[in-house]
């Protein structure tokens, strides 16, 4: 989720690690922290709202997740967006990383 914070992606993905977005685009580890940018609008009101872990190995984990956050629209309207995933862990010499995920956006519940 882009609301703000600090970077991690450094830490926590493998540098093998393979993404694909929500349009089927695939992506790798950025190389670096993405510049600082104080007019950069970042979502609002983020919420984790759900995270199952699976286990298939003692080194090997999947979690299933979801999560919403609102951005704000080029007509300055505001909309709600929901994303699920799935991101694949693995343990390598004592340490997790994330080596794959695979988000979707799907329609919000109504609240």
């Amino acid at each position: 989720m882009a609301c703000g914070g600090e970077w991690v992606a450094t830490e926590i993905l493998a540098d093998d690690f393979q993404g694909t977005a929500p349009k089927g685009v695939r992506y790798g580890k950025p190389k670096s922290a993405p510049a600082y940018d104080p007019k950069t609008q970042w979502s609002t009101d983020c919420h984790l709202d759900e995270a199952d872990v699976r286990f298939f190995s003692a080194d090997a984990a999947v979690v299933y997740g979801a999560e919403s956050k609102t951005v704000a629209l080029p007509d300055g309207k505001h909309e709600r967006r929901c994303l699920v995933w799935s991101d694949m862990w693995l343990r390598r010499k004592g340490r997790w990383q994330i080596i794959a995920v695979q988000d979707n956006r799907v329609d919000c519940p109504v609240k």
